[in-house]
């Protein structure tokens, strides 16, 4: 049995078709072919399709349709629906063109000779197939000039002979990459994005708290005080398992809390912080809507797709797909 994860990322579509006759190939020696997917040509191509939905995260997590490629023309799923045309995402571009960057002479690896321009206050995409030179031209040419001239930066490795006009109307350069969030579980969404903080402002100001001495301090789970010591925060216990990989439970003395009994006993609107890390994005935005510092970062994580994702959950389950959102 074969299992493969979204092969077709990154392929040109004539790639994408050699790698549904490979799949073919194998299952017609015989073997199981199980394949995770969002692309259409590989979805229609299956002999057997599982749909599952109706939502992602907590929303999801039920089969909704299974059957062949005629039958999912019928069915009312939200895949069937966007792939057979009953829906569809209408974008309507407005934006002026009128001020640009302009990259002239650019010659670096399979690139010769290019000149290029790209619009300013617009929402640009770079394509083309795989080393066709998207990121020679943005990442090698254009990204270094940028961060030398807006941000500064020391030691930075130009391509030589190029000329770029246009970046002296910006005040800044901000890189986006798919690096992991964290690598632990103390990394999460409430950390990362810089709520916690303002979380854990929120629980000290509390009668309780106040009436106890407990500080901002108190609520974080990376220094003693208000942790579980049994797990240190974490929430889980590693069990080295030696020749296999490492194995992470939930800490039987918080219960996966992250914190110890006193300090779960403080509330807020009736929550504590465990609870409150337990929300979903959606969750919430609706329970911190007048804490503007908060609900204004909730607002922006719910308005590009990520409301079912828990506030608390760790960085180390979170898809690269969502890492470059967060960022």
């Amino acid at each position: 049995m074969y299992v493969l994860d979204e092969p077709s990322i990154g392929l040109h579509e004539r790639d994408t078709l050699k790698l549904i006759r490979t799949l073919n190939s194998l299952r017609d020696k015989g073997n199981s072919v199980i394949v995770v997917e969002h692309d259409k040509e590989t979805i229609l191509a299956a002999d057997y399709i599982i749909d599952i939905g109706p939502g992602a995260g907590e929303f999801g997590g039920e089969v909704v349709f299974a059957g062949d490629a005629k039958k999912l023309a019928k069915a009312k799923t939200l895949t069937a629906d966007y792939m057979y045309g009953r829906k569809d995402i209408i974008y309507t571009h407005d934006n002026p063109q009128e001020e640009w960057i302009e990259i002239k002479n650019v010659t670096l690896n399979n690139i010769e000779k290019l000149d290029a321009k790209i619009p300013l206050k617009n929402f640009v995409c770079i394509t083309g197939v795989s080393g066709s030179g998207k990121s020679s031209l943005i990442l090698q040419t254009l990204l270094p000039v940028a961060r030398e001239l807006l941000n500064h930066a020391k030691k930075v490795n130009k391509v030589d002979g190029v000329e770029i006009n246009g970046l002296e109307k910006l005040d800044k350069v901000i890189y986006l990459d798919q690096s992991p969030i964290g690598r632990t579980p103390r990394s999460n969404p409430a950390t990362y994005t810089g709520m916690m903080d303002e979380i854990r402002k929120l629980f000290a100001q509390t009668k309780e708290a106040e009436l106890r001495g407990y500080k901002i301090g108190r609520f974080s789970f990376n220094v003693k005080g208000g942790r579980c010591e049994k797990c240190q925060g974490d929430g889980q216990i590693k069990i080295e398992m030696h020749f296999l990989p490492d194995v992470l439970v939930s800490c039987d003395v918080c219960n996966g809390a992250r914190y110890n009994a006193q300090t779960l006993e403080v509330r807020y609107k009736g929550k504590s912080i465990a609870d409150v890390l337990g929300m979903s994005v959606g969750e919430a935005l609706e329970f911190f809507k007048a804490i503007p510092m908060i609900a204004v970062k909730l607002k922006t994580l719910t308005d590009v797709g990520l409301d079912y994702i828990n506030l608390g959950q760790n960085a180390t389950t979170l898809s690269g797909v969502k890492h470059s959102v967060l960022n």
